[in-house]
Formats: C-alpha cells, sequence, structure tokens
C-alpha cells in the first residue's frame, strides 16, 4: 500500500537539509521562509519526532532527518529522471528535423512552412541547412536533396523537377530586348554546382534551347543560389533561374523573364529518407504535405518583353 504523503512537506524539508538551511531552501523552491518551516513542523508532527535540529544560522537533521532527507533524494531523483525522459520523448515525437541545402530552405521550404504550422500545431520542424554532401546532416529525420537521384544508403523520392531559365530584375528589361542584349550584361553565376556535365550552367542552358553562347563580357560569381536570387532581384545581373528557387520572385513581380527560351534541368530535388528508417508517423505527415505543395507549385510566368 502506499501512504498518502505529504510531498510538498517531503520536499521543503530534503532542500532544508541539502542547503543546510530554511533561507537557501526557500529561496531555492520560490516561497517565503515562513512557508518552509510551516511544511517541516507539519511533517514533523506528522511523523511523531524531530527531525532537525535548529541552530541560530545552521540547521542539521537529526540520525532519522539523515535517513529521510535519503529517501527523499533518491526517490524524488528517480522520478525527475523519469519524468524528464517522458519530456524529452514527447518533444522528440513533435519535431521533425529536415536537413536541405541554404538556397531551397530560404527560398523555397521557408515561405511555405507557415502553412505547415497551421496545419499541424502539434508539429515542429526544424531546418538544418548544410551542403548537401551527405544525403543526412544535423540528425535530420529527412533531407531535401538535389542531384539525379543517387543517394547511397537513403532512399529517395522525387520531390520536383525543376526547369531553366533567364531571370532579372523589370528595370534590366530595357537593356536586354534580344537575347544577343543578354550576352553583354553581368551574369550571375553559382560557384557552387559540382554535378559535372548535368549542372545547369548558362552554357548547359544555351545548348539545350540550340542557342550559341558567346563569352559573357562580364561575369560575376557568387558563392550560394540564394545569393544569386537576391543579386538578381536587386539589379545587379542576370541569372539562370532554377524554377523552384525563383518561382515565388516570379509572381511576385521581382523577377521576370525577359526571353522564351526553356528547358528542363538534368537535375531533380529529392525527399530522402534512410534505407533503415522506421515508419513514423510526423514524418509521414510531413512528407505528404510537402509532396502537396510541391504538386501545388504555380506555373512559370510568361515572358515579359519590353515595353517601349
Amino acid at each position: 500500500m502506499i501512504v498518502n504523503l505529504p510531498y510538498s512537506a517531503l520536499r521543503a524539508f530534503e532542500a532544508v537539509v541539502r542547503l543546510s538551511g530554511f533561507s537557501a531552501a526557500a529561496d531555492e523552491l520560490g516561497v517565503s521562509q515562513s512557508a518552509v518551516s510551516q511544511h517541516v513542523k507539519a511533517l514533523e508532527e506528522w511523523l511523531g519526532q524531530a527531525l532537525l535540529v535548529r541552530g541560530a544560522r545552521y540547521s542539521r537533521p537529526t540520525q532519522e532527518g539523515e535517513h529521510l532527507a535519503r529517501a527523499i533524494r533518491d526517490g524524488l531523483g528517480r522520478v525527475s529522471d523519469v519524468c524528464t525522459h517522458l519530456r524529452d520523448k514527447a518533444k522528440t515525437d513533435r519535431t521533425i528535423v529536415v536537413s536541405c541545402l541554404p538556397g531551397f530552405a530560404f527560398n523555397w521550404l521557408f515561405p511555405r512552412l507557415l502553412h505547415f504550422d497551421l496545419a499541424h500545431p502539434e508539429l515542429s520542424v526544424s531546418i538544418a541547412t548544410d551542403t548537401g554532401e551527405a544525403p543526412f546532416g544535423g540528425g535530420a529525420d529527412v533531407g531535401i536533396r538535389y542531384g539525379v537521384g543517387d543517394f547511397p544508403g537513403a532512399q529517395a523520392e522525387r520531390l520536383m523537377h525543376e526547369r531553366l531559365f533567364p531571370v532579372c530584375a523589370p528595370a534590366l528589361l530595357p537593356r536586354i530586348t534580344k537575347i544577343e542584349d543578354m550576352w553583354q550584361q553581368t551574369l550571375l553565376m553559382d560557384e557552387n554546382l559540382h554535378h559535372g556535365t548535368a549542372s545547369p550552367t548558362w552554357d548547359f542552358w544555351a545548348r539545350a534551347c540550340g542557342l550559341t553562347a558567346p563569352a559573357p563580357r562580364k561575369t560575376r560569381q557568387l558563392g550560394q543560389s540564394n545569393m544569386i536570387v537576391q543579386a538578381a532581384i536587386a539589379g545587379l545581373g542576370v541569372a539562370l533561374g532554377r524554377e523552384p528557387l525563383v518561382i515565388d520572385a516570379l509572381m511576385s513581380g521581382q523577377l521576370v523573364r525577359p526571353f522564351p527560351q526553356i528547358t528542363r534541368s538534368p537535375l531533380s530535388y529529392w525527399l530522402v529518407q534512410r534505407e533503415d528508417a522506421p515508419t513514423s508517423e510526423r514524418i509521414s505527415v510531413f512528407r505528404d504535405w510537402i509532396l502537396e505543395q510541391a504538386a501545388q507549385q504555380a506555373d512559370i510566368p510568361p515572358p515579359r518583353h519590353h515595353e517601349n
């Protein structure tokens, strides 16, 4: 049988013994010194014996009091450990860690996560951005990767294809009324495309569209795809738009397509999980949501020609 114990009094008594005084115990418990004293007195009356030898500045436990304080400390410590484990487990069960490249996170995923939060307030998504050199990073549950779909040790599901086309700020349109004019502008280039001949470069786009790409007058190399997008929005040059990364800026009018030439990239975006990953309801919820978001993505707006 479990006795109906006075837990508040037991906790107060243990704090007095551990901290050698009523004042320090009161500070730790966030109550008045008088309240702690009353708890200890009530405990002594309940047990029928003294538990403390009270002094002017310090109080020490009797032999029985020391034995009781140790039992309380051990018992409450085990209870605390179990409660901490349960709380951490519940937190883990509510959190989804997604690993992806900074450019995709900044330009496509972040603007859409609000919809996930509103639809699933019981879950929390944490984004871990990394270089994408491995399928997973930062202890992620799932990853969003860019490539041809070959990710050793992972099961990959295509999230979306990618199309390529030039984009620029509306203010640049008067300078590029025909394709030949574009090569006279600053071309923005991503210096971190490492996919060999499959990399979505200006040369790849030109060949796929049946165009001759002369050496551009000027180029600007940038280290991240989101920096490419921001530089194009700022009017610093013409970028080769990668569909998911520029679609929102196109829809808002921050970027425009000066020409109709468009081609599919050899690379795609993939949702990846470890091959041995157990089935998880929270991951299934995220998977269904992000696949729906990809399917609902707006189509690319038509080219916007300069009007005299």
